[in-house]
């Protein structure tokens, strides 16, 4: 019979377990669904016969009876903050204290500390020195070197030299904690596990040699924090490697210590992504948390399936990448619509299906025609600045996937909530067929796209696509629209205060925004996280793939500025807005926003 992992002892002792192999120790409230990797990981070591328990959002300020209530695991602990960086979690673009947590039953905030995985991380520590830690997750796998942490406002060490963690897991890594848990298994020691791809590690000694992986040696930490500079350059060479199949190990000395991070794992193939996503995930949150509240986050997500990872777009202030990887790993439809199955059996679900997607909605399916010549490709992006003549990017096989799911007679509506990238669109990939089946058949009235700016030089600098495309998108869309007699809306999502973005360029926005009948709504303040291309920018002042110097707005008033310019037609605002641009010298752009 299906069981939760269990999240009390009582759990434990019910399954008759005298000992427990592996204890993972969230910042989330444990959801038994695909979406949350502290469930992809225990369900991928139960599935291998490990005893795997879980410690969700543990009280780290009491005598820490929650770390201690399974004692100390046969073979490890794994440490993840969680779905989100925590800091990210916490604190707004303002530096603001967020009052909701996602995350957590409710959404009540404060159920974990900030740097959760470090907290974790020394907690256990402190507790079990003998027994490992491998810390994993979006808050290890972002700050595995030397970073600019936001919250903080410095250049922090690597996340690896500022814990007592035994090892670093990075990306999306059911098959290399596989390999941890075989070799603790069998006796290995800790330095066995150095060895692995897609592990990092912080050492006293000498670097091992190898002969399977070429070294590169970084800037140090302390030559970083003395020097911008260096730090943009190291920048320039972590995102080069992280885009390859095939890369380097690479070596940043933090005084006399090294942290080294090893070359990822090789792509997963279908067969083993849908591994993954065929474990008996139950899709639904701990029982324990029923008289707590919904968890939003899972409420967001608990109708939808993911088709793929991966993200071969490259957009500047985004993490993916470097995080899933660049290469696009499909599921079979088979194992789509074995989920959709289970999806539509669950007795919360009427009829509806909200998302059907992935990191980006329209890259299922999608790669390299000629493998070996991605192997060794370093291109942050295989559509942009122009598209890769390599690229497959047929949309026939999402198409088809779409048109079958959409007839399982238990499903009233598939609708597609993932961001769709307009620059994937043409007339001989079927591209454009594929809009206008989303647009008729999978919108529930309003379709989200992001532009993001309108500056050609701003958007140069996000990665993104010129401003005509999303112009070229809205022709197409109203005309469909017309033809189909549907009234529906496609919504524009724009950043402000990206590095490079003047308050000029948020003018002009606003301009276009007026001109196209606009009052907009999906908008955001750019947010430094760790490991991006627009936080290297935001904290050197220098764009690392040109090493030329770049305007930053790093104020909170000039933040502040940019971030009004979008709600130009609001009368409280105008004053302010008005002032803003005579003090800025752009006093040419009042008279067109009527202020």
């Amino acid at each position: 019979m299906a069981h939760f992992l269990p999240i009390t002892l009582e759990e434990v002792k019910r399954l008759g377990w005298e000992t427990v192999d592996i204890v993972i120790v969230s910042g989330d409230a444990y959801i038994d669904h695909p979406s949350f990797g502290t469930a992809v990981i225990g369900r991928t070591l139960e599935a291998a016969g490990y005893r795997v328990a879980i410690i969700a959002q543990p009280n780290w300020r009491d005598d820490l009876r929650d770390f201690r209530k399974y004692g100390a695991p046969r073979l490890f602990f794994g440490v993840t903050s969680g779905v989100m960086d925590s800091m990210v979690n916490h604190y707004t673009a303002a530096r603001r204290l967020r009052h909701d947590d996602a995350y957590t039953p409710g959404g009540v905030a404060g159920f974990r500390p900030d740097y959760a995985t470090y907290v974790y991380t020394q907690t256990l520590k402190k507790i079990y020195p003998e027994t490992p830690v491998i810390i994993g997750g979006i808050e290890a796998s972002m700050r595995r070197l030397a970073h600019y942490d936001y919250w903080s406002d410095t250049l922090k060490p690597s996340i690896l030299a500022e814990t007592p963690a035994d090892l670093l897991v990075y990306g999306m890594a059911e098959k290399t904690f596989l390999k941890i848990a075989h070799l603790l298994d069998e006796g290995a020691p800790l330095e066995a596990l150095r060895q692995l791809p897609q592990t990092g590690y912080c050492t006293d000694g000498q670097v091992p040699e190898t002969g399977d992986w070429e070294t590169m040696m970084l800037n140090s930490y302390e030559q970083c924090q003395a020097s911008k500079r260096k730090q943009a350059e190291n920048f320039r060479i972590i995102e080069l490697e992280s885009n390859k199949i095939e890369s380097a190990r690479l070596v940043q000395e933090h005084d006399a210590r090294r942290v080294v991070i090893n070359p990822p794992e090789p792509p997963m193939t279908t067969e083993e992504i849908d591994a993954s996503f065929d474990l008996p995930y139950l899709r639904q949150p701990h029982p324990k948390y029923k008289k707590r509240g919904p968890i939003p986050a899972f409420e967001m997500i608990k109708n939808s399936v993911c088709i793929h990872r991966g993200c071969f777009g490259g957009c500047s202030f985004c993490t993916i990448s470097a995080h899933q990887g660049k290469q696009i790993a499909s599921r079979s439809e088979r194992s789509i619509m074995e989920e959709i199955r289970q999806l539509t059996q669950q007795p919360d679900f009427h009829g509806v299906i909200t998302d059907l997607g992935g990191p980006s909605a329209n890259m299922y399916g999608m790669g390299g025609k000629n493998k070996e010549l991605c192997r060794k490709c370093g291109r942050y992006s295989c559509i942009q600045p122009t598209r890769c003549k390599n690229l497959d990017d047929d949309h026939s096989p999402l198409l088809a996937l779409y048109r079958r799911a959409a007839k399982i007679p238990s499903i009233k509506h598939l609708y597609i909530g993932s961001g769709i990238r307009c620059d994937l669109f043409s007339e001989s990939n079927g591209g454009w067929e594929y809009f206008e089946e989303v647009v008729k058949h999978h919108v529930s009235g309003r379709l989200k796209v992001a532009p993001e700016h309108t500056s050609p030089r701003v958007l140069d600098l996000m990665r993104k696509p010129h401003f005509e495309l999303f112009e070229e998108t809205k022709r197409r869309f109203d005309k469909i629209c017309q033809g189909a007699g549907l009234r529906y809306q496609l919504v524009p999502y724009f950043i402000s205060s990206h590095p490079g973005c003047r308050l000029e360029d948020m003018a002009e926005l606003a301009v276009k925004m007026k001109r196209m009948g606009y009052r907009l709504e999906q908008i955001q303040d750019f947010t430094p996280t760790p490991m991006t291309l627009s936080t290297e920018m935001y904290y050197t002042g220098i764009d690392p793939t040109t090493m030329a110097p770049i305007y930053v707005a790093r104020k909170p008033e000039q933040k502040r500025e940019q971030r009004q310019m979008f709600f130009f037609y609001k009368k409280e605002l105008r004053n302010e807005i008005r002032q803003a641009l005579l003090n800025t010298h752009n006093g040419k752009y009042i008279k067109e926003l009527g202020l």
